[in-house]
């Protein structure tokens, strides 16, 4: 007998290609509202215009959510930097949360919201079952994610 969750992984890979694809991701939910942490081999600031990049094995961390990347570069909301309003991360962005991990080339992380957008050649893994997309929106505060553009997945027999 299959599990309800297999099904509906199976159910999803019959959609029609380039169709947005619902998927849960980090298997808890993150906790949106604990302090974001960051880490880097290297910090530049510019005053002349308040940004504030992060280079060289970058690591963001928020709750159970860790974010890699090469770059990483700080949006303040508007008035000045005591609230950011996202983070841009570009170079090898892995993203982790719990038992689940996604990939891409880019990252835009909106820290108010919870959402995290990828793009460019995304794959996550869950287990051994595998999904790949042009595009990921992953929802830290529900744990869901949508996958969007050529969306593929593999699924293993008697896997999570």
């Amino acid at each position: 007998m299959l599990r309800p969750a297999l099904i509906a992984c199976m159910l999803m890979t019959t959609a029609l290609p380039g169709a947005a694809q619902n998927v849960a991701f980090g298997g808890i939910q993150a906790d949106t509202s604990a302090p974001v942490e960051m880490s880097a081999d290297n910090l530049t600031v510019n005053q002349a215009d308040g940004s504030a990049v992060f280079t060289g094995n970058v690591i963001i961390a928020q709750g159970e959510m860790k974010l890699q990347a090469g770059e990483v570069t700080v949006i303040y909301a508007e008035g000045g930097q005591q609230r950011i309003e996202s983070l841009k991360a570009t170079g090898g962005v892995t993203l982790a949360s719990g038992t689940d991990a996604a990939e891409a080339q880019e990252a835009l992380y909106e820290v108010e919201t919870g959402m995290i957008d990828l793009t460019g050649d995304v794959i996550m893994t869950q287990g051994q079952n595998v999904l790949t997309g042009d595009k990921m929106r992953v929802n830290l505060a529900d744990g869901t994610a949508q996958a969007q553009g050529r969306v593929r997945t593999v699924l293993q027999p008697g896997g999570n």
